[in-house]
């Protein structure tokens, strides 16, 4: 059975009293003539990767090749440590993960693009972090990994993961649902929660343009996925609480499709609007021709 829909999704979970994680786990495997241990064995390594970044960059200073950004995970863990932060520990402590993986990113590190490179530490940051803060085994974090990979696909079937073609509400704001429901998942939440946390996280920043300044996914897309690891977390909470979406995950996803398509070119990834067009991101992009 091919599944196109998260209530399709959710509806199978729910009949056969299973995660979204063993569902998609047995159909993968399947599909790609692979053991479900194999299967397992490759995402593992994915984690591995994602949690290598992770820690490199909340850790070392790590800075872009263009200079423009560099540390931001790193400064924001330092604080999160002295117990001053008014966002609470593991708000910060995802938020800096997100930041140190897209800063590892800039530098052209090693990172997992899920489900893109500027939206890379969304993911990593959230899961990372719950499974800390949950006392969860790595086993159980990469099954949330399976999770979020299947809310990624149907997005990407019904909608659209590219900035290019639907803005950063596709990159971050996908990275974000797809941390959410990990998050759900990892937290014991219901498969049905997990569509709510899904809903949530897409409708916080349904609209939201690409507008990379001199081209490049370090501003202001480091900071995006910090503010994504934080939207996911809550989004989750309120699922978990009981909250409910009035409009259906699938309808949400669709919504975001739709209103990437009315987004103008200048605000999809061309670098012609936005914080890209103010005078100082045309500075900065002058700067950045010129040290080529």
């Amino acid at each position: 059975m091919r599944i196109n829909t998260l209530s399709e999704l959710i509806n199978l979970a729910e009949k056969r009293n299973q995660k979204i994680s063993s569902i998609i786990k047995e159909q993968n495997a399947k599909e790609q003539g692979l053991s479900e241990r194999q299967l397992f064995d490759k995402m593992e390594k994915i984690y591995q990767v994602m949690k290598q970044s992770a820690e490199r960059g909340v850790f070392e200073q790590v800075h872009s090749m263009s200079g423009i950004t560099g540390g931001e995970g790193y400064r924001l863990w330092l604080w999160q440590a002295t117990k001053k932060g008014l966002s609470g520990s593991n708000v910060l402590k995802a938020s800096a993960r997100a930041m140190a993986v897209s800063n590892i990113n800039a530098s052209m590190g090693k990172i997992v693009a899920a489900p893109t490179a500027g939206s890379s530490g969304i993911i990593p940051g959230v899961i990372i972090t719950v499974a800390e803060e949950l006392k969860k085994r790595d086993e159980e974090a990469v099954d949330a990994l399976f999770t979020a990979a299947a809310v990624g696909q149907i997005i990407a079937k019904n909608a659209t993961l590219a900035g290019a073609e639907g803005g950063c509400q596709a990159e971050c704001g996908s990275a974000s649902a797809m941390a959410a429901a990990a998050a759900v998942e990892l937290a014991g939440g219901s498969p049905r929660q997990v569509g709510h946390a899904v809903a949530f996280a897409l409708k916080a920043v349904m609209g939201m343009v690409c507008d990379p300044v001199a081209g490049l996914v370090e501003v202001p897309c480091v900071k995006r996925n910090a503010m994504g690891a934080v939207q996911a977390m809550l989004a989750a909470d309120m699922a978990l609480a009981g909250i409910k979406s009035v409009i259906p995950p699938d309808e949400v996803i669709q919504a975001m499709g739709e209103v990437g398509r009315m987004i103008p070119e200048q605000l999809r990834e061309t670098a012609l609007g936005g914080l890209a067009n103010t005078p100082t991101g045309k500075d900065i992009k002058k700067r950045c021709l010129n040290n080529l």
